[in-house]
């Protein structure tokens, strides 16, 4: 095989990668001004966004097996070359229809990028440098979500919402240029494949599809109140069995589950899971916090959660070097307390914090993060052969993607009970017999110069906000509690040094 400086390696890999996953940001900005254009609804317009997932965690993973039918280097680019395409042709829809179909042939493209990339950045290095490795993976996946929506905005009010498609496309193209002259197949990648996992495929797709559109669609259906996600979970489950099954018993599988033998493999994609299961849910509420209950403006959430991110992009370079001085179980110690931390910072916000105590927990939990990733990755892959990386990666990945979709759909269902939960409670003493009610009411009255209906409204109003500041701090709490079980995984894990 012709060697390739790793560094041009490396340049060529993250760049379809940064593009894919700044794309999807991107979108999330501009879903109010599709919804105006296709004149449709905010149900209807987030299938958008819906489907693009779906796509996406299917082909996530399905890419180490794609990548041994066709090629490695094939693969990739026929992905970059289909990202392009269907990103013109999402720039060029009229309808709904023809929007949500090339969108889900975008996220069929962009979804294998992820685990490609990142096996071969691994192939790519030597173990003693996995550590740099992905923290140049990590700086990649951590960058784009910061310049994703600050760039949709502005090219959808200066340009128009196509214009967040087409600009993918000279980046596909410089891509494929790249990759055609950069990235080459070891020879243990063409994998000779007598037969098909038709069943493997239909399992995986159906139960995926499932899965997600339940994550996705259950807080607008009131989770299990509604036939339809129970019906959606009730297939993905069973769906997913026979899916387990069958890879465990087929020759060649889509999705070969023995690796999970490796204990620290495993006990990594479990790590990996729970910890953005908790992770994703906190970025998930901050912002709601900040602009429901303090009126904070977008602009101004933005900034409450971007410190995070420069934190990250500091650290991940020093994090990288460690990781070759510093057994990784000690960095990833560290990282889940200080996640913890940051975490259960959050839990004690009140309506009364400045910006800057708001903030300073986001910077701690960016740190935590940028020690979180890297040591994780360099650890869970450690032990695994070099043939077998391409369905590792796909594998830790697909599952740190759930975790963040689960752990979204988590703390909403969370929000919404404990806020029910606390509302009951407080308003408890929302009664003209309770001799603090009546004075406060008699106050307000007084030095607003209000009748004794619109003081009630006030407090009402208030017992509101605090029963949802309540719900809010809940759910960073039992997060916090998430991270500081992860502890006990890291004697699972192989010592790196």
């Amino acid at each position: 095989m012709k060697q390739v400086n790793k560094w041009l390696v490396t340049i060529t890999v993250m760049l379809p990668t940064f593009m894919m996953i700044m794309d999807s940001t991107v979108v999330n900005v501009s879903l109010p001004h599709i919804q105006g254009s296709l004149n449709v609804s905010l149900n209807e317009v987030t299938w958008v966004l819906t489907l693009y997932i779906v796509a996406t965690a299917i082909t996530i993973l399905s890419a180490g097996w794609l990548s041994n039918v066709f090629g490695r280097k094939n693969y990739l680019l026929f992905s970059v070359s289909l990202f392009a395409i269907s990103s013109l042709a999402c720039g060029m829809s009229k309808s709904l229809t023809l929007l949500v179909l090339f969108r889900t042939l975008q996220g069929l493209g962009g979804g294998g990028m992820q685990p490609l990339s990142q096996s071969i950045l691994l192939e790519s290095f030597p173990k003693k440098e996995y550590g740099m490795a992905m923290a140049i993976f990590s700086m990649g996946i951590v960058v784009a979500p910061i310049v994703g929506p600050i760039l949709g905005g502005w090219i959808t009010d200066n340009w128009g919402w196509p214009w967040i498609f087409y600009i993918n496309i000279p980046v596909c193209i410089i891509s494929i240029i790249l990759i055609s002259l950069f990235i080459f197949d070891p020879p243990y990648i063409r994998q000779h494949i007598t037969k098909i996992d038709w069943s493997g495929f239909i399992f995986m797709i159906i139960g995926v599809t499932c899965l997600q559109i339940m994550l996705d669609r259950g807080e607008i259906k009131d989770w299990f109140s509604s036939s339809l996600i129970v019906c959606l979970l009730v297939v993905s489950v069973i769906f997913f069995a026979g899916f387990i099954i069958n890879e465990l018993k087929v020759k060649q599988p889509i999705v070969n589950l023995k690796i999970f033998k490796e204990l620290s493999y495993s006990s990594g994609c479990l790590i990996a899971f729970s910890g953005f299961f908790a992770f994703f849910g906190s970025v998930v509420l901050l912002p709601m916090y900040v602009q429901k209950l303090m009126n904070y403006t977008a602009l101004w959430a933005g900034l409450v959660l971007g410190p995070a991110g420069i934190a990250e992009i500091i650290l991940l370079p020093m994090v990288g070097l460690l990781t070759r001085k510093i057994d990784c179980r000690i960095l990833l110690a560290v990282a889940i307390i200080l996640n913890a931390h940051a975490l259960n910072l959050m839990a004690h916000f009140n309506l009364y914090a400045d910006f800057w105590s708001i903030v300073y927990p986001r910077i701690i939990q960016g740190a935590g993060l940028a020690f979180f990733f890297t040591p994780l990755a360099v650890v869970t892959f450690m032990g695994i052969k070099r043939e077998v990386m391409g369905n590792a990666t796909a594998i830790f990945n697909f599952l740190r993607s759930l975790g963040g979709s689960f752990g979204v759909a988590f703390v909403s269902n969370i929000f919404s009970h404990r806020t029910q939960f606390h509302h009951f409670r407080l308003s408890e003493q929302f009664n003209p017999a309770n001799i603090v009610f009546h004075q406060a009411t008699d106050k307000i009255s007084h030095l607003l110069h209000l009748s004794t209906h619109q003081a009630h409204y006030l407090i009402y109003q208030e017992l509101g906000k605090q029963s949802s500041m309540l719900a809010y701090n809940d759910a960073f709490f039992i997060n916090s509690l998430i991270f500081l079980g992860l502890l006990p995984l890291l004697f699972l894990l192989k010592k790196t040094l």
